[in-house]
């Protein structure tokens, strides 16, 4: 017993020297062989569910990370990693149920007050964040994350001034950090001789030595920089660098995609609509935003949010949710089949559960707008299940919307389409032919197309179309959109807060001779009708002549051709 013991400590410092080295492959071996000899060991547990987190397998994670807590439920560092893979799974509530068992017993823990502050921010609650980052910064005021996260809840709330100045102080604490660069730079528009854009570039030139993800902000930061000076061909170049990197680091499946846009088409017919009409939860309280990213969609809520009557809610995957809680299993969202043959006390159950969910976010609110995008995939299904609910499809020049993404760095392994171009023009082209089937299959009030370039060009006019729509009595706030005060977790945070303006529109043009596969991929042969979009609006598509692209203003059918526990 005694050499057995022994043998499983040797072990276990094996693969803790494994994990503090990264070698994450051998030290997950050595911990499953400890374990098979002793399977409650807490250590090998907790080093498990540290690893897979790090490897973003977060249901192992939190399976491992939970075996641990029954071995040793007061153990603190189990019950913070607890609160990282929960907040990983966009589980903010759960989270901050950790984090505040671990500071109930160390309240001085500035580390864990800066990941409680976090959750927070994903719950909306910005006072308390604000107030749980300014306390870790009391307790360690040489702490840079905290002084980060701080300055990204300031920018999300539009305290500009606040964030870059937190922000900076960031800098100065981890100065070769490139993400604090990136966030103070898409926070203001670089100059001439900016000093954070010449550390940046002194960074660029020791790249190597930073782990991918400190490369791919690098880039992304000194293309928004280059771009905000003038000098395209220099911010094409990171941005091909930074798109490329990603790209190496999140899963797509293109095909597998296009065929669930098949198989909605197929299974989400002009009868299957007509047949569920009327059928199930009648509220009006749900205003969807869907469309592809950079398409206007955050303009259009912040016009929206602006209205007395609306709370916007911003990118919730409510939906989504209220479908895997009332069909028992997460793969149903990527069934279209199967949620076509839902019946109608099932369709009942989804729409009753969702706005359970939203409700909770504004309970007064006469209208929530929930700007998850890819919901575009479920209009068919939103229409069954909330028949009432409005549905505003954003609508920009697809070279603007492509390059625009091209040019942003998502969240997480969100968009994963978005870093090759090829990818992204043709996960386009299958959006725009999704969006071409809603339009036929649907009655034609039910969604309202609102093309961006004609909000600039005729901005009162569309907003009244917009609140007219949205069943709304007319309010003279929403044209001043800029000066509503609301959090907002996008890259547009800072473009919402300004006065309309047209420098977005054919921002693609300085960058078109880099932009060949894109184009390529925008072109493949269309058969286009001059079919009108949903309440006499024409919906955008593109068109090509000599190699450039122009906007026409017709509905086009499309041919079919990516933890460390502390």
């Amino acid at each position: 017993m005694f050499a057995m013991k022994t043998s499983i400590l040797q072990n276990f410092k094996r693969a803790l020297r494994n994990y503090d080295k990264g070698n994450l492959r051998k030290a997950k071996s050595i911990c499953k062989d400890v374990l098979s000899a002793d399977p409650k060991h807490v250590g090998c547990l907790h080093m498990l569910g540290a690893i897979h987190y790090q490897q973003d397998q977060m249901l192992e994670a939190l399976h491992f990370a939970m075996e641990a807590l029954n071995v040793q439920p007061t153990n603190l560092s189990i019950l913070s990693g607890l609160g990282l893979i929960h907040a990983k799974l966009g589980q903010y509530a759960e989270a901050l149920v950790y984090y505040d068992k671990v500071l109930d017993v160390w309240p001085n823990h500035s580390e864990t007050l800066n990941n409680r502050g976090n959750a927070l921010m994903g719950l909306r609650r910005t006072a308390e964040a604000l107030a749980s980052y300014d306390k870790a910064i009391a307790l360690c005021a040489d702490y840079p994350s905290a002084h980060y996260n701080k300055g990204n809840a300031l920018s999300e709330i539009g305290q500009f001034d606040a964030a870059s100045q937190a922000l900076e102080t960031a800098i100065k604490l981890a100065p070769r950090t490139a993400r604090f660069y990136r966030a103070l730079l898409e926070g203001r528009r670089a100059t001439p001789g900016d000093p954070y854009l010449q550390a940046l570039e002194d960074l660029l030139q020791g790249a190597a030595s930073l782990d991918p993800d400190e490369q791919i902000d690098l880039h992304f930061g000194l293309a928004k920089a280059y771009a905000d000076l003038g000098d395209h061909e220099r911010s094409f170049r990171r941005l091909m660098d930074g798109n490329a990197l990603k790209r190496k680091h999140v899963v797509y499946d293109e095909k597998a995609n296009f065929e669930i846009f098949e198989q909605t088409r197929a299974a989400f017919t002009h009868e299957l609509m007509g047949m569920n009409k009327g059928l199930s939860e009648s509220s009006a309280n749900p205003i969807f935003i869907v469309g592809m990213p950079r398409s206007g969609s955050s303009l259009i809520e912040q016009i929206l949010a602006s209205h007395p009557q609306v709370f916007g809610a911003g990118e919730i995957d409510d939906f989504g949710k209220a479908i895997i809680s009332v069909t028992g299993f997460a793969e149903a969202i990527d069934s279209p089949a199967y949620l076509s043959r839902l019946p109608r006390e099932k369709l009942l159950q989804i729409g009753a559960n969702y706005l359970d969910r939203t409700r909770s976010l504004a309970p007064d609110a006469g209208r929530i707008t929930d700007k998850m995008l890819l919901n575009f995939r479920f209009v068919g299904l939103i229409h069954m299940a909330l028949p009432n609910a409005r549905i505003i499809h954003t609508v920009r020049d697809p070279m603007d919307t492509c390059l625009s993404c091209f040019s942003n760095l998502f969240a997480g392994k969100s968009q994963p389409y978005a870093y090759d171009l090829s990818e992204l023009g043709r996960y386009y082209r299958a959006y725009e032919s999704m969006m071409t089937h809603w339009r036929t299959v649907l009655p034609s009030n039910v969604m309202l197309d609102v093309q961006y370039e004609g909000v600039i060009a005729d901005f009162e006019g569309q907003v009244r179309r917009l609140i007219a729509y949205c069943g709304l009595d007319w309010e003279p706030r929403c044209l001043d959109f800029h000066k509503t005060q609301r959090q907002v977790r996008t890259a547009s945070r800072e473009q919402v807060r300004q006065p309309l303006y047209q420098r977005s529109v054919g921002r693609w043009r300085p960058f078109e001779p880099f932009l060949g596969p894109l184009l390529a991929a925008l072109q493949t042969e269309r058969h286009c009708s001059d079919n009108k979009g949903h309440n006499g609006d024409k919906a955008l598509a593109l068109s090509t002549s000599n190699g450039r692209t122009t906007v026409s203003h017709r509905a086009c059918g499309l041919s079919q051709a990516n933890m460390r526990l502390r």
